[in-house]
């Protein structure tokens, strides 16, 4: 595939970057692109808001894909005179992207589309304006009615310095908006759209003002980061239905589909989500830590998009690390900035591992720049020559990292920052650095919203526990007499009886994977609920088709070693579930035989509490009970030697039985995973001590010691930093490959 992008900024920079990485993409070209840009891809001179010269171009290249990044091409119409030349196109027509030219018709489409958002008012006239500031109250907010090229914005106590922006722009258009000012931290979330379905990538938060603390007047952007560990769960998905699709479904009802990249920028507010506003292109600088991330091949998603094909796309794949952006400006931006500066760095920058640098504003001189000087004149500035790399513009380059959390993504990102120069260079010095200490707080009174399980077709879900999401055949009346479910393992973790706001990348396919290959391996001693892994493609590798058992109300816990609740329990009484055993005994000694101690399944936040079997027997009856206690330790003991032949200690585990029609009694749900169970390293085996474990040990270790949260407290635990999101994630994937002998598939 041969991909043109339309743009120069750095913006363009990290969409070629990234559209070179898929392996579908041949080549890249960028029009009229930078110097930095020129480094790796091909560039050709072109006004990029002449859609003639820009179809001509793509015509002359044969292109198989054209991106536009900036907004003005858009408007321009350079989309609608490709798509006439019959061209796949990323971007918007000029119908559609009024969406971001005008913020009264944004605020129009979300009134007919039930979009949550701040009030507005329209003024047409300065007194107009006044009237509406004086409304609202302070904070004022002031839009320009129309592109701004990320300055149109101004957000100010002082009435007067409000109502000189709203006349400033009263001159140059016929109206500007007036809004009511939103409280809470904000989110920027970039969706892929096709004109009906979207996609979402990861969120990010950039920072405007061009002073620490968010001080000084607004800019196009002076940093940004990605993810972000403050984010409640659920948020991107419940921005996708109440944002996102409602305005693509709209604008589709209006007869102008919109397709191309939709960002939504929002505020989590004390009233809830709130829009701020929409653009019709890739921010910048959110995109370059965004697009940092992505390991999903972008061309391929973006022809998708383009061809109307988003439908076939399954969930994008993340690198689990951080990235932080610090946008480097020139002197006086954001007024007119110096040009005309040498950049000196950029070589020693570039060795440096996990480090990008996006250029904007930088040209290559083309001879000196001094003019003449008499022989005696005193020379302050250096002089560029040919070939030098001098600034250009007032936002002059991103430098992008990537860290194992923000902390080291924001070590690496400003000790690469400290090498590059300038003469009046500028940047903020506090990117990222709130959420990297847990500093950003929720408004008082917004309500996260609760994980929503995707939405599959031909299935209607039912109901989500701590990991995974249970659907039954769209045409089913409901889980009691549908004949099949879909269960879904999700990438949610939990710990202390909490679901995290953090996902762990890749858990559903490892507890899907194992479940299925121990499964066949137990297949001789009992059966499964299994019916098939064809599943629908957001969810493959992660669900399963299975048989609707009629299921036992109980936990049937096997332990081989005595640790966990059981070692409590013994510490206590002597005793687990009402088992005596022998005095003395340590922190992961052995059981001989294993032990029958059954839980009860507890409700979504509450905790699963050991009983004896005789609570068992009067539950299920005494010869059910038999049967379950004898079920479970001849398959813990088949499971024990299994793993202990590959070099793990299966300490213990539980399982959950169920019946068929013919009474038959079957394995269902997961089964010998790293969340039902407790594997450790049989290398590192010692009794009297705790174990190295192969599950969420990082994961309860970081809360407990690290975080500062007291597990005992009714506040939710705070998002996992990076490197335990990854830790964990290896752990997973390790238990996988130990115990199957296989390349975990991704």
């Amino acid at each position: 595939m041969k991909v043109l992008v339309i743009g120069s900024g750095a913006r363009e920079h990290a969409l070629v970057l990234a559209l070179s990485r898929d392996p579908q993409v041949d080549a890249v070209i960028a029009a009229p692109g930078n110097p930095g840009i020129a480094q790796i891809a091909h560039t050709e001179a072109v006004d990029a808001s002449d859609a003639a010269a820009v179809t001509a171009l793509a015509e002359t290249l044969d292109v198989d894909l054209v991106v536009i990044g900036p907004e003005a091409p858009l408007v321009a119409g350079v989309a609608d005179a490709l798509r006439e030349a019959s061209f796949p196109v990323f971007g918007p027509s000029a119908e559609a992207a009024v969406l971001e030219g005008s913020k009264a018709f944004a605020k129009e489409v979300m009134e007919s589309a039930n979009v949550p958002t701040s009030a507005a008012r329209v003024a047409y006239s300065p007194d107009e304006a006044a009237a509406a500031l004086r409304e609202f109250g302070a904070p004022h907010v002031v839009k320009a009615d129309g592109l701004a090229a990320g300055k149109g914005v101004v957000v100010t106590d002082d009435f007067d310095a409000a109502l000189a922006h709203a006349s400033s722009c009263l001159e140059v258009s016929d109206r500007v908006v007036i809004e009511d000012y939103l409280d809470g931290p904000e989110v920027s979330l970039f969706v892929l759209c096709d004109g009906k379905t979207t996609l979402p990538l990861a969120p990010a938060q950039d920072f405007k003002r061009i002073g620490d603390g968010d001080t000084g007047p607004n800019t196009g952007g002076m940093g940004a980061y990605s993810p972000l560990p403050w984010l409640p769960a659920g948020t991107v998905d419940e921005i996708v239905d109440t944002v996102a699709q409602p305005v693509v479904d709209e604008m589709a009802r209006r007869g102008t589909p919109f397709t191309g990249l939709l960002y939504c920028g929002l505020a989590l507010t004390s009233k809830g989500l709130r829009v701020i506003e929409f653009n019709v292109r890739f921010g910048d600088p959110e995109t370059q830590s965004v697009l940092a991330r992505l390991n999903s091949p972008l061309g391929q998603t973006m022809l998708a998009a383009a061809e109307g094909r988003l439908d076939e796309v399954g969930p994008l794949e993340w690198d689990p690390r951080s990235s932080v952006t610090v946008v480097m400006a020139a002197e006086n931006y954001p007024g007119t900035p110096s040009t005309g500066d040498i950049i000196r760095g950029l070589d020693t920058v570039a060795t440096l591992p996990a480090i990008s640098v996006l250029h904007a504003g930088t040209k290559l001189a083309t001879g000196p720049s001094g003019g003449f000087a008499p022989e005696d004149a005193v020379i302050t500035k250096d002089i560029a020559e040919t070939g030098d790399i001098v600034t250009s513009g007032g936002r002059v380059l991103s430098v992008v990292s990537l860290g194992n959390d923000l902390d080291d993504a924001r070590a690496k990102a400003y000790a690469a920052v400290g090498e590059i120069k300038w003469d009046g260079e500028q940047h903020r010095t506090d990117i990222a650095d709130a959420a990297a200490a847990g500093r950003i707080e929720l408004a008082s009174g917004y309500a996260a919203p609760a994980p929503q399980a995707p939405v599959l077709p031909g299935w209607k879900h039912v109901y989500s526990g701590k990991v995974r999401d249970l659907y039954i055949p769209a045409d089913a009346a409901d889980a009691a007499s549908a004949e099949q479910l879909l269960m879904v393992a999700s990438d949610r973790i939990s710990a202390y009886d909490w679901v995290l706001d953090s996902e762990i990348p890749d858990k559903g396919k490892v507890l899907t994977g194992l479940s299925l290959w121990w499964f066949d391996q137990l297949a001789d001693v009992i059966g499964n609920h299994v019916i098939s892994s064809d599943v629908p493609e957001a969810v493959r590798g992660r669900g399963l088709i299975v048989k609707n058992l009629s299921m036992f109300p109980v936990e049937c816990v096997a332990r081989g070693y005595l640790t966990g609740s059981g070692m409590s329990d013994y510490r206590a009484t002597g005793s687990v579930c009402g088992i005596q055993l022998p005095a003395g005994l340590v922190e992961a000694d052995r059981l001989e035989p294993p032990i029958f101690t059954p839980a009860t399944k507890a409700e979504l936040g509450e905790h699963d509490e050991n009983v004896s079997f005789d609570a068992v027997a009067k539950t299920v009856g005494t010869e059910t009970a038999e049967k379950l206690r004898d079920l479970t330790v001849e398959i813990y003991q088949r499971a024990e030697q299994i793993a202990r032949e590959r070099g793990i200690i299966l300490a213990d585990t539980k399982f959950e039985f169920g019946t068929l029609p013919d009474g038959a009694i079957v394995l269902g749900d997961e089964v010998l995973t790293p969340d039902s169970s407790r594997f450790w390293d049989a290398e590192g085996y010692e009794a009297g001590k705790t174990q190295s474990s192969f599950d969420k040990q990082f994961v309860r270790d970081w809360l407990t010691q690290e975080s500062g949260w007291d597990k005992g407290s009714d506040t939710p635990p705070p998002a996992l930093p990076a490197e335990v999101v990854e830790k964990t994630r290896a752990r997973y994937i390790e238990a996988f490959e130990k115990l199957t002998g296989e390349t975990f598939p991704g």
